[in-house]
């Protein structure tokens, strides 16, 4: 193995070494398995590439595009031109995709589950990694700066995780140190001999000398810097924190009583509220109301949906007015009752919008917040949060009827086209079910009241907040499939099938009304994080639906009422102040209570479920990259690709040997030792200094420089060859170079290159000892630019995609062919003739 490939193969082991660092993030860890195929196949291309040569910026690209081209086979080979090629759609996929495994990564513990977000974060990350490793120690022969982003990558994995750091670090480190090692034995092999630590004496063999010494040495530096690092910090105080809180609780960390609740995104933390051991109180609050059940405190709205996921639209914020205003879309008939609400957060909770029943009319607070006036929501400017928040908010409590809103007029074009986007990833099979759902509703109403009640009660799903469905393209259809999730799945669900049947939806994300305390006021937990779906109805505005089971409180507007208006199927419905105390009914699962429920004390059969990925369904390509076909498939696609390039690397692999393999014009293996003695006036020999080449390295020299000389005219000829003058065979080599000069219409400074080659080459075979000359190899790159100056596109085209001097490999192979065929027969035995009697002559 050369030096070369021996250190590609090293960078390769440091960069997985690295990444094990990664491990106890995500669960299953085979993701390692895959980027580990994947980053050898990167590697082999960086040694391809580097044998034909490449110069090093294209043999980076190369590798950068094999990269790109394995993610899009594994990641997003359906949105690709040949399941490789990746176009538009595929880069806005993988956006998609990163987007959502940011959002993952903040919403799940530690280990997190595998979805294709976070696989595509890891194995992307650990390939880009690897490339700038390749890049750095290999291609351009550094191996010292390659430890940045080995660093870069260990030091993401050691912020996010706890535990065995040590030994993520050790792995680490012995990757990185055997990548300098490598190096360095690679670099003084090419010195010659090293006189630290070798016998003395005229007589040394050649193996005392090489780089066993400082090699050694440097094993023996890094085994003792590796051993201080690790037992240094021991005694140095400790330090807290870091990236994310690895405490796994699903929660922001932070000092005290269990640490603060933070989320950038309201719904990144919903499931691990829902889910938290101990369901802490968040807020407290006092209303002028009995109509508690209404009093859902609501965050923010989610308004864009991409097809994967629902977030909050970029708007622009103001100054919290004073009033603000009716509500959109409400009309003066309808019912409605001013309440006024006193809330108060606890000191542990920190949040950037501020939680308020909706719709609100006005609030009194104190601190730095700003007004969004579509969604009517406060949220924090310069740091401003909810910690220990207390606030006084006045809305309403909207109460229309079935008869409303079954009646209710079409909405505004430019509401129903912003509200109503449905983008094409999202899969026919939801479209497909709403309308197979609502089937005979005679107006959005009925349709939004049948979907609820589908989802609530007829449908037959189940209330589970460990089930890991995600939240890619495929997530909403996996969950009306698998009929199992949480309040997210369902809000997320309704409001997309909603939209698809031309009913304008948003998700709505806060806390349900809570519990009553004696003291009159309301105790809102952590357990009572909620998301549900809102539709607008014009002449009522965003109106609220309760779709997931067991949760929150059934509107009274939804329950049929003999209005001429209905025919909606008649189902159980809870009582309408099932939400503020606990119930005895039994839930959907035979041996769970809803008290049971709320107290997370059921044990559910998808707690067990298999944590594979929460998006879309692993395709066959990408399950492949977990078996031993791998090795097959992907090395036979590139392949495939790389045929027609063929002629062209093999051209390259051509020039580069003629021209580039004889430094100095010194044969391999009569290279004049590093070490050599010097010889004195006197005689004497003194170290440091070249003696004199003896007769043998002499003709060695000759014999490389003759040997310099053809293989540069072979060049200048089959370069000419490529550009149309085909060779002629007969002609002496001042002929042919005048004719080449005559027929490519060469300007006079490639002509005189030609004709210098060709000088040399008649030295070479007719003096008897010839001078050549050097700067051969620029003479015939001079010729190849002349030539490609005075030809068209599309000649210089053919030059470069299909020389016709490849034709040579065709003979050579025709040449082999016959001299084995030749080799065989000659192997075997000769067939014996009869013995025959020479026949007497006349004379005898």
């Amino acid at each position: 193995m050369s030096g070369r490939a021996r250190l590609a193969l090293c960078a390769w082991a440091a960069t997985i070494m690295a990444a094990c660092a990664l491990l106890p993030l995500v669960d299953p860890a085979t993701w390692i398995i895959q980027a580990a195929l994947m980053l050898g196949v990167q590697t082999g291309v960086g040694a391809l590439t580097r044998r034909v040569p490449l110069a090093r910026p294209l043999t980076v690209a190369a590798q950068a595009l094999v990269t790109l081209m394995m993610l899009t086979l594994v990641f997003a080979r359906e949105r690709a031109v040949a399941g490789i090629v990746p176009g538009p759609e595929a880069f806005q996929y993988f956006a998609t995709l990163l987007q959502n495994g940011g959002e993952d990564v903040g919403r799940y513990a530690i280990p997190a589950p595998l979805t294709d977000g976070i696989r595509l974060m890891i194995i992307g990350g650990v390939l880009v990694i690897g490339l700038l490793v390749d890049a750095l120690a290999v291609t351009f022969r550094s191996a010292a700066p390659a430890g940045l982003p080995l660093l870069a990558l260990y030091s993401v994995a050691a912020g996010l995780s706890d535990g065995a750091a040590w030994l993520w670090f050790v792995l680490a480190s012995a990757g990185y140190l055997l990548l300098l090692l490598t190096e360095s034995r690679d670099r003084l092999s090419q010195w010659g001999r090293v006189f630290g630590g070798a016998p003395q004496g005229p007589q040394r063999p050649e193996s005392a000398g090489g780089p066993v010494a400082p090699v050694r040495t440097g094993r023996r530096i890094g085994a003792v810097a590796l051993g201080i690092a690790l037992v240094v910090p021991l005694g140095l105080p400790s330090l807290d924190g870091g990236l994310l809180d690895g405490t796994g609780a699903g929660l922001g960390g932070g000092s005290g009583g269990g640490g603060t609740i933070a989320a950038v995104n309201p719904v990144v933390q919903l499931r691990g509220s829902l889910n938290v051991d101990e369901d802490r109180q968040v807020l407290s609050y006092r209303t002028n109301t009995d109509n508690v059940q209404e009093m859902y405190l609501r965050i923010v709205s989610l308004d864009n949906f991409n097809g994967t996921s629902w977030t909050p639209t970029e708007r622009s914020i103001t100054g919290v007015p004073d009033d603000f205003g009716t509500p959109t879309g409400l009309a003066s008939d309808v019912k409605r009752t001013s309440i006024e609400t006193r809330i108060v957060a606890s000191e542990d909770y920190e949040q950037n919008w501020l939680p308020m029943p909706y719709p609100v009319t006005s609030v009194d607070i104190d601190g730095d917040w700003r007004y969004e006036p579509v969604g009517r929501t406060l949220v924090g400017d310069h740091g401003q949060d909810t910690k220990g928040a207390q606030y006084k908010v006045e809305s309403l409590i909207v109460e229309p009827t079935a008869e409303q809103l079954a009646t209710a007029p079409e909405p505004p074009p430019s509401l129903r086209r912003e509200y109503t986007k449905v983008p094409a990833s999202l899969p026919p099979v939801v479209a497909r079910t709403a309308l197979e759902v609502t089937e005979g509703a005679k107006n959005d109403y009925e349709r939004a009241v049948k979907l609820q009640d589908w989802f609530a009660f007829s449908g037959e799903f189940t209330y589970d907040t460990e089930v890991r469905s995600g939240t890619g393209a495929r997530a909403i259809a996996r969950f009306l499939q698998d009929k199992e999730g949480f309040c997210v799945h369902f809000s997320f669900a309704m409001a997309s099938m909603a939209r698809t049947l031309g009913i304008p939806a948003r998700v709505a994300v806060g806390f349900t009304p809570g519990t009553p305390q004696t003291n009159g006021t309301m105790s809102v937990g952590l357990r009572d994080a909620h998301a549900w779906p809102e539709l607008y109805f014009e002449g009522v505005g965003w109106t609220r639906f309760e779709p997931t089971p067991n949760r929150g409180s059934t509107p009274e507007y939804t329950v049929p009422e003999d209005t001429g208006t209905g025919g909606l199927p008649e189902v159980p419905r809870p009582s309408s102040s099932a939400s503020t105390a606990p119930s005895a009914e039994p839930s959907a699962s035979e041996s769970c209570t809803p008290q049971e429920a709320k107290l997370g004390a059921c044990e559910t059969e998808s707690a067990a479920a298999v944590p594979g990925s929460d998006d879309e369904e692993r395709s066959f390509w990408g399950l492949v990259f977990f078996s031993p076909w791998t090795l097959l498939i992907l090395p036979g696609a590139l392949l495939l690709l790389a045929i027609p390039l063929l002629p062209m690397l093999w051209r390259l692999r051509v020039r580069s040997v003629r021209l580039g393999a004889h430094q100095g014009a010194v044969p391999k293996g009569a290279q004049e030792p590093a070490a050599a003695r010097e010889v004195t006036h006197e005689g004497s020999e003194a170290p440091g200094s070249p003696a004199p080449p003896d007769r043998a390295t002499s003709y060695g020299r000759t014999e490389a420089a003759a040997a310099h000389a053809l293989a540069a005219w072979q060049e200048v000829a089959d370069t000419a060859w490529d550009y149309g003058i085909a060779p002629d065979e007969s002609q002496t080599p001042r002929k042919a170079a005048a004719r080449i000069v005559r027929l490519g219409e060469l300007e006079p400074a490639a002509a005189e290159a030609v004709h210098r080659v060709a000088a040399a080459v008649e030295q070479v075979l007719f003096a008897p000892r010839p001078q050549v000359p050097a700067g051969l190899a620029r003479d015939a790159h001079q010729v190849g630019a002349g030539l490609r100056a005075h030809a068209g596109r599309r000649a210089r085209l053919r030059a470069l995609l299909l020389p016709r001097s490849t034709v040579r490999v065709v003979w050579a192979l025709a040449a082999r062919w016959a001299d084995t065929r030749d080799e065989l027969l000659s192997r075997l035995p000769t067939p014996r003739l009869p013995w025959r009697r020479p026949a007497p002559s006349r004379n005898g």
